[in-house]
């Protein structure tokens, strides 16, 4: 497993526990807003993180963490993530896994098995607007169609996510979000900031105000949604 990222505590990655996040290198999408730029263009500049290193911390810390939270990058590449996760469920903690949707066929395997408890699947954008927004011409949405179909009647906890630029994302977008992912239990709009390691650098975020007036357009299609990371 590719680890380039090791964070060893975050009390906002899994909702109502405490956790430690791994960032996994690699991904099929290039979206311009991307936070994590140098994991998706060029992982392999920087050295990994040995799993040893890895599995000895969160022995050490099986008694404070209540979780372990996966992210990228994009794990699902990863042919071996689910032994992976084997080990980590092997020492008592809780898996969220936080993925584009596009490898249905992981996600269905993972539930299936009991692998993770809760998952986050981020929408780029409404579904016309997907390419621009993912950095991937012409790309074939069908697969992340069939995860958020497969999540809306499964009963494992999840939520979706959008992170939200004044560039990219039209009161139109969030309307038409919101009627493909209707009858989600949550959904959460993500505040965009430049954290300095951007696909493309000059994308701006949403102001509060409008941020809170795309939760009221989006209220009578989802159960719970709410703003993240707003100052």
């Amino acid at each position: 497993m590719q680890i380039y990222g090791f964070n060893k505590l975050t009390l906002l990655d899994y909702p109502g526990h405490l956790a430690a996040i791994l960032f996994l290198g690699g991904c099929n999408m290039k979206c311009p807003f991307c936070q994590n730029a140098s994991l998706v263009l060029n992982p392999t500049a920087q050295l990994p993180i040995p799993e040893e290193e890895v599995f000895a911390l969160l022995e050490k810390r099986k008694n404070l963490l209540e979780g372990v939270c996966i992210s990228g990058g994009e794990p699902t590449l990863y042919p071996d993530l689910p032994a992976f996760i084997k080990k980590i469920k092997h020492l008592g903690y809780k898996v969220k896994l936080d993925t584009n949707g596009l490898n249905p066929s992981m996600i269905k395997a993972l539930v299936n098995d009991k692998l993770i408890d809760y998952i986050a699947i981020d929408i780029k954008n409404s579904k016309e607007n997907y390419s621009q927004t993912c950095g991937i011409p012409y790309i074939d949405i069908s697969k992340l169609e069939e995860s958020v179909t497969y999540l809306l009647s499964s009963s494992l906890e999840y939520e979706f996510r959008t992170t939200v630029i004044k560039e990219l994302h039209t009161e139109n977008d969030m309307l038409a979000i919101g009627q493909w992912i209707q009858g989600a239990k949550a959904y959460y709009l993500q505040s965009y900031k430049d954290s300095g390691d951007i696909i493309r650098p000059g994308l701006h975020g949403h102001s509060k105000e409008t941020l809170t007036q795309f939760t009221t357009l989006l209220a009578p299609y989802v159960e719970h949604v709410a703003l993240r990371g707003v100052d």
